[in-house]
């Protein structure tokens, strides 16, 4: 069973890591792909490049045997839709392997603006990372009607429906509040603060030898 976690990873923090680790663990994944964004098509160009981006994650992902960066969506020119990324891995993997596409609670909220959302479904489980204080989408409140109902038809609670099956389920795991994000990690460094502890030592080297994100960010 494997995990798809994609975002700019601009760059890549503990928050990130953490997360991945977590729901491996959750959900017994045997590894977590994590696919640096190339062309976002619902925000802003990011502020690294895709190759600077993608480095950024082989190093984090370099000392867990259970993290790997694909680097697809940067090599694409193409916008990156998780719908086609998606569908390339199930080319890639066939048809039964269970692949669990690993979203916070905020971007899930937010499923029904994505590309093509409801094929997302066919190609992989969704695995909802829920932290605690924040609004669970168990209340079913701020979802939007459409997403509602996906959520009432396809939610589980054992782990075993993921492996059981190649896609089609929503699973809601729990996971450690890490108040760690890519934009505070930008700003400190323009600002010419310390961002050690807030991502890998080695992340951080590769950002001063590169001279990333020096100047002040866009927010």
């Amino acid at each position: 069973m494997i995990g798809i976690l994609g975002g700019t990873f601009d760059p890549i923090h503990y928050g990130h890591l953490r997360l991945a680790q977590e729901v491996a663990e959750g959900v017994a994944l045997n590894a977590v792909r994590f696919i640096p964004t190339g062309k976002p098509w619902h925000r802003a160009p990011p502020h690294a490049s895709g190759c600077h981006r993608l480095a950024m994650a082989r190093l984090a992902c370099a000392g867990n045997p259970l993290f790997w960066a694909d680097a697809r969506e940067v090599a694409s020119q193409a916008p990156g839709y998780t719908v086609d990324t998606l569908s390339a891995l199930r080319q890639e993997l066939g048809q039964d392997l269970p692949l669990c596409l690993i979203l916070g609670a905020d971007a899930f909220l937010g499923l029904t603006s994505w590309h093509r959302w409801p094929l997302l479904f066919e190609l992989a489980h969704i695995v909802v990372a829920q932290r605690p204080g924040f609004p669970s989408p168990d209340d079913q409140a701020g979802l939007p009607p459409a997403l509602a109902a996906q959520w009432r038809a396809r939610r589980v609670t054992d782990t075993a429906a993921l492996r059981n099956t190649a896609a089609g389920h929503i699973y809601l795991q729990t996971i450690t509040a890490l108040n760690i994000s890519a934009t505070r990690i930008r700003a400190d460094l323009a600002a010419g603060r310390s961002a050690r502890y807030l991502l890998p030592d080695i992340v951080l080297d590769y950002i001063h030898r590169n001279r990333l994100y020096e100047r002040s960010p866009q927010q």
